[in-house]
């Protein structure tokens, strides 16, 4: 994300870096925080909202693993018996 002439970003990111690096805006990242979905915490005296690098890598990490048990839950509601628990023999 960063090239040579940005610098690289600090151990706590404004909501509009969070923004950008999660193409979305300023208000989406601003939503999520108020909801408590994404971790952030105010500083200064006028509170702006910062939130930790490493709290934001967790979310995305989250946000993948959902994504993936949803994808498998899906797919489940649509897989036939036979498929999730075997072929079941006919008694003799």
């Amino acid at each position: 994300m960063t090239d040579a002439s940005t610098p690289p970003l600090g151990r706590f990111l404004t909501l509009t870096d969070v923004a950008e690096l999660l193409s979305l805006s300023a208000g989406e990242v601003l939503a999520l925080v108020r909801s408590g979905e994404l971790p952030a915490i105010r500083l200064g005296s006028i509170g702006q909202w910062r939130v930790e690098q490493a709290v934001l890598e967790s979310f995305i990490a989250d946000k993948y693993d959902e994504s993936r048990r949803l994808a498998l839950w899906h797919e489940a509601q649509y897989a036939d018996v036979a498929e999730l628990f075997g072929e079941r023999r006919a008694r003799p």
